[in-house]
Formats: C-alpha cells, structure tokens, sequence
C-alpha cells in the first residue's frame, strides 16, 4: 500500500522548500524548488516542444554534482527569465558554485506555453518573469497551495483548467519520494468528459475526489482529445502545451541513478495525461537527490523507488488538475464544476 507523507506535497522530501508567484492579470507566475544544500540532479525531455535553461549541465558525463534550485515557469520562451531572478535572490544569500572567486548558483529551468489562456500580456518592452522569479525565492517554504497557483496559474489541459500539483510517497525503507507538476498538456487528465481521471489506479485516499475509474467506461474514453482541438468548451487555445515536473527523493543516488528517476517519472505522465509526449508539448522532469536520510538503495529497493516515481507523478498530475479554482477571464473550467 502506498503511504502519502504528512504534508503530501515535494517537500516532505527533507532539504526543498517550494515558492510560488504568480501575475493574476497575466493568469501566468513561477515555481521554484529551493534546495537547502545542494543536491544531486538530472533531467529528461520526452516531450517534442521544451523550452530550457541549463540542462546539458545535468547530464550524468558532466561536471557539476549538484545544483542549487530548479524553475517551473509559464510565458514559454519569455519564462526563461526567471531563473535570472532566482540566480539573483540566490547570490544575495551568498549560494553558489566557487569559481575564480565568485559564488555561481546552478539553476535550471523549464517553461510551459500559457500565452494564450485568456491573460493579459501586453507587459512591455521586457516580461515579467524575472521579478517573478525572484519573488518567488522569497516566498518559498515547506507548505504550499496547488492548484491555480505559480507556474500552473495559468495552465489548461483538454477541456478544463490545469494547474499546480504535488504529491509524496513513503516506501517501506524510509525513503521519501516527491514529484511536483504544472499540469499544461495538449492531452486530457480525465477519462474521456467524466470527472473521473486516468490516474485513478494511484489515488490514496480522496486525493483528487475518490471517484475510481467509471464502470462502464464512457464511449469517449478511445477519443483523442486535445485542447487545440476542442470545441466543446470555451475557445480553444492554439501553439504549445507542456507539462513540467520535478521528482525528487531524499535517498542518496549518484547523477546517473538520478537520471533514472528522472526518466522513470515520465511514466506517471503516461498514467495521467492521454495523449502524452506529443510533438506540441516540451514534456520534461527534473529529478533531484537531496540524500538526507542516508540511506543508500539496493538494487531491488531501487525499483520499488523507480515505480514509485511513475505513480508518484500521476497523482501530482492530477492533484493539479483537482485543485484549480476559476478565475476572471478563464478559457476553460475547473474540474470541480464538471
């Protein structure tokens, strides 16, 4: 049986705290993962459209051990800019790698496409995000909302409102493993037009209502709905999409076993979101390795760790989805007025 940490958020992952901004009238902001020390950590893209900052640094060949803080970001590729925030609130706290002197803070990022969700973005001559961004940093703490909040504020998946989502798992070793997602994806989270979502498998307890799956599945359950092509609520939004997501544990894992994490992740998008990976959307996760409670895996141990991370991130997929609340202006609804 899986068992939710207290919080049931990343950060019962010992060593992240979490800051969420966001720009209402934009219906954009910035999530960031704060690590208390630096941590081990890799990514993988599946997705046909990402959008990056700093993420050929991640891979298990090169050189930096660990990093500093990692961005979620919407306003595709303008979005970017808020890792210069965080970089910037970093270095007032004196973090960073040493380098002929100066203190550098390693900080990856990704952005999701959400400029065309119904906000405002007629921001001048430079965007937003890096204020955003640096705000962000300082709003960050163990506790945090889901739902329409950060890098999810204004996300959308087929039919309805994405969102912010996180959740946790505490394996029978005493490692934790938490996964955040700002849930944005050209596919759909539930089956077919039901309240009930692919991930349901996952769910512990009532996470994301409780519902199971439905018995008999609907006749639209085979259909393939994508937001650019829905007709069925609102005015579809047309360009990207792009789920982005970190899994982190507080296990100790080398770069390439963090790669792993990364990529076994990934399946809990496959688990929640149909369809996934499409050419429209930047699919990515970061895995990050905090490795405070000591504890080293076996080899057996380290699947139970790996199929965790699918199941982990499908529920924090769908948490998002959950939890998003209306605003003024919206596309799309809340799952909670389907």
């Amino acid at each position: 049986m899986f068992r939710a940490g207290p919080r049931n958020l990343i950060t019962d992952v010992a060593g992240l705290s979490v800051g969420n901004t966001a720009d209402v009238r934009l219906k954009s902001g910035v999530t960031v993962v704060l690590c208390e020390e630096p941590a081990v950590a890799a990514v993988q893209v599946l997705g046909g459209a990402p959008g990056t900052r700093e993420t050929d640094l991640l891979e298990p060949q090169n050189s930096i051990a660990a990093i500093h803080a990692v961005v979620l970001a919407g306003g595709s590729a303008f979005g970017l800019d808020a890792a210069s925030g965080v970089q910037a609130a970093l270095r007032e706290k004196n973090i960073g790698v040493e380098v002929g002197g100066f203190r550098v803070p390693i900080v990856p990022a990704a952005i999701l496409f959400d400029l065309r969700n119904g906000g405002d973005k007629d921001w001048g001559r430079y965007p937003p995000y890096r204020e955003l961004g640096y705000e962000a940093v300082q709003a960050a703490k163990a506790d945090f909302p889901i739902g329409t909040v950060g890098a999810g504020t204004g996300a959308l998946t087929s039919g309805l409102k994405g969102g912010l989502g996180s959740a946790s798992t505490v394996l029978d070793s005493g490692v934790t493993i938490g996964a955040l997602a700002a849930v944005n994806p050209t596919g759909s989270v539930t089956v077919g037009r039901s309240r009930h979502f692919w991930a349901a498998p996952f769910e512990i307890g009532d996470e994301f209502g409780g519902l199971g799956y439905p018995a008999p599945m609907p006749a639209d359950a085979r259909k393939i709905l994508l937001k650019y092509r829905d007709r069925h609520v609102g005015e579809p939004p047309e360009g990207g999409s792009t789920t982005i997501a970190v899994i982190a544990t507080d296990a100790m894992l080398s770069k390439a076993a963090a790669k792993r994490l990364a990529i076994s992740a990934h399946d809990g998008f496959v688990r929640a979101i149909w369809p996934t990976h499409t050419p429209a959307d930047g699919d990515l996760v970061f895995a990050l390795a905090t490795g405070r409670s000591g504890i080293e895996l076996s080899a057996d141990a380290a699947i139970d760790l790996f199929a965790t991370a699918g199941a982990t991130m499908a529920r924090a997929i769908s948490r998002g989805v959950h939890a998003a609340t209306p605003a003024d202006g919206d596309l799309f609804p809340v799952w909670s007025s389907r």
